[in-house]
């Protein structure tokens, strides 16, 4: 419910923006079922308000997408035993916001099965759709100026990458996409440029880190690879723990999961 509940006022807001866009409120809605990813979503408003070229928003959106392939394959293991058709259904509608609560459900709770996994992608998909639908609804009554599609984006990107940083190679890589950003888009006079840097930095990335991880008997003690000091998280998986081999911690979460059933 609190998931759901966090789709209206944000949902509500891109419907707007997609109207501003040009889009009427059936397409709004489609397309809030049919991609269903608040970041897509943003980005596709933003393109189309500065009029840019069909192949670069399928592209910018094809590599932003990709990263649900990584997401998709970490609960592929909770999967093995329900059908291809299933499968297909949830994948079709999972995003980044029920993908966290699954993971954790899956990873703590021995009682949570694919049939709740669903659920939830289900009720988070309905949410964003109505949310999606009244934006679109009351876009006509609301004049907005179009340079708020560009904050908006800009804010939430800012938002993804500031949780993204964990480490000084994160950081070091958004660093650099910044610097190959310019320098891609002042060759390319497109935003093509943005897909060409992202390509660039990540292959640098990964260059860094398996060369690290290779040459380096220690790698998550090497400065590229150390963690940034940052909020501790509120609640520790036991496949965290398991990795950690931290018993005592293990103990005490387990008292925790006791005291929650009970």
């Amino acid at each position: 419910m609190p998931l759901c509940l966090s789709y209206l006022p944000i949902g509500i807001a891109c419907g707007i923006l997609l109207h501003a866009a040009g889009m009427n409120f059936l397409l709004t809605l489609l397309i809030s079922i049919v991609v269903f990813s608040g970041g897509a979503q943003f980005i596709l408003a933003s393109l189309l308000v500065l009029d840019a070229p069909v192949s670069s928003i399928f592209m910018t959106l094809f590599f932003l997408e990709l990263r649900y392939a990584l997401l998709g394959s970490s609960l592929s293991k909770y999967f093995r035993n329900e059908s291809q058709r299933f499968v297909l259904l949830f994948s079709a509608s999972m995003n980044d916001e029920n993908y966290a609560v699954n993971y954790l459900k899956f990873a703590t709770d021995k009682n949570w099965t694919t049939r709740d996994a669903l659920m939830v992608e289900h009720y988070s998909l309905i949410s964003w759709a109505t949310g999606n639908l009244i934006g679109g609804l009351i876009g006509s009554a609301v004049s907005i100026d179009l340079t708020i599609v560009d904050f908006a984006l800009t804010a939430l990107f800012i938002y993804m990458i500031v949780m993204q940083i964990q480490n000084n190679i994160t950081l070091l890589i958004c660093l650099l996409s910044v610097i190959t950003s310019f320098f891609f888009l002042l060759i390319t006079k497109n935003t093509i440029g943005i897909i060409c840097s992202t390509l660039v930095t990540s292959l640098i990335g990964f260059a860094i880190e398996n060369q690290v991880r290779k040459h380096s008997k220690h790698p998550d003690k090497t400065w590229i690879l150390s963690k940034i000091k940052r909020p501790r998280i509120t609640k520790t998986t036991v496949e965290d723990m398991e990795g950690d081999n931290a018993p005592d911690e293990e103990k005490k979460l387990n008292s925790e999961l006791n005291d929650g059933d009970k």
